[in-house]
This record gives structure tokens, sequence and C-alpha cells, in this order.
């Protein structure tokens, strides 16, 4: 799976993902824990924001409020660490999967 330049996700490929079965996402679904987008066709789906909002990872619209906001504040600057160390990830996991692609072309 190339997640480069994915922003809504089949299932099967979030589950992936996340390090869960599609089954567990279904049941999060019916419970309320994470919530599935619907196609017309209501076909669930999930979104890249779904995917940083799980991993704890503010969306980028966040982040350029608290980068106008104060910057003197520490813990901002802390913050602002943080999601870059998570992007950082998120870029090495898309990377390995690009390899593992192309290695089962």
């Amino acid at each position: 799976m190339n997640t480069s330049n994915i922003t809504n996700y089949k299932p099967k490929d979030f589950a992936e993902l996340l390090g869960v079965s599609v089954k567990t996402l279904q049941r999060w679904d019916r419970e309320g824990t994470l919530k599935a987008n619907r196609t017309p066709t209501d076909r669930r789906y999930y979104t890249y924001d779904q995917y940083l909002q799980f991993k704890g990872v503010q969306p980028i619209d966040t982040i350029m409020k608290i980068i106008y906001e104060d910057i003197s504040d520490e813990s901002k600057i802390q913050r602002i660490k943080e999601v870059l160390s998570h992007a950082k990830e998120l870029q090495d996991r898309n990377k390995s999967y690009r390899r593992t692609e192309s290695q089962n072309q």
C-alpha cells in the first residue's frame, strides 16, 4: 500500500495503517470510538485527519495556529516538536511501504 498521497483510505488499508483488523474498525464504528465516513453508496472510508487524530497528532491547521500564536511559550514549542516527530514517523513508514510495494511488483 502506497500511502504517500492518500487522503482517503479503504477500511483494509486504514486497518493496516493502524495495526488493527477490519473487524475492529467496524466495531469501533458501531461503538462510536472511531466513526467511519460513508460514501453515497454507504461504503466506509477513513481520512488522513482521522489517522492523525488516532495517533494524537493535530491537523495542519491547528499546527499553523500554534505557530502564529506566541511562540515563546515553551509548551507550544514542545507540541510543535511532537507533531514534527509524528510527521517524520509517517514519512518513514510511507518510504517503507513504497519499498515493500516496489519489491512485490
